[in-house]
């Protein structure tokens, strides 16, 4: 049985647009690689942290939810660590309340999205 996680990231406000698409696509790969299934995504953007890491006031965040055996996890946070461009992460498994928690908010936001337009 496959596990629901869900990661987000911080990387370094330094980067160009592309640099973080690469960031991105890199970590991606690792979670479909590992035969996991990406559920959903969202860019944060560039966003204030709440207090200074390695000297940066700022980062762009990152939030991946994915289905994945427990062994990814490990696998991920590998290679977020081995990444220098990766200020900060978290990554945590989703119990149902908060798979369905989720899923409700994703729903709103869509249906929010088709009303504006």
């Amino acid at each position: 049985m496959l596990n629901q996680y869900e990661t987000v990231f911080i990387a370094t406000p330094v980067l160009s647009e592309n640099q973080m698409k690469e960031a991105v696509q890199k970590f991606k790969k690792v979670i479909t690689d590992n035969e996991g299934e990406i559920i959903h995504e969202e860019n944060w953007g560039l966003k204030k942290l709440a207090y200074p890491i390695q000297k940066k006031s700022t980062g762009f965040y990152y939030l991946i939810e994915f289905k994945g055996a427990g062994e990814l996890i490990e696998k991920l946070e590998v290679q977020y660590r081995r990444d220098e461009r990766i200020i900060r992460f978290l990554t945590f498994k989703m119990e149902k309340f908060a798979v369905e928690y989720a899923e409700k908010k994703r729903r709103q936001r869509e249906t929010e999205k088709a009303k504006e337009e």
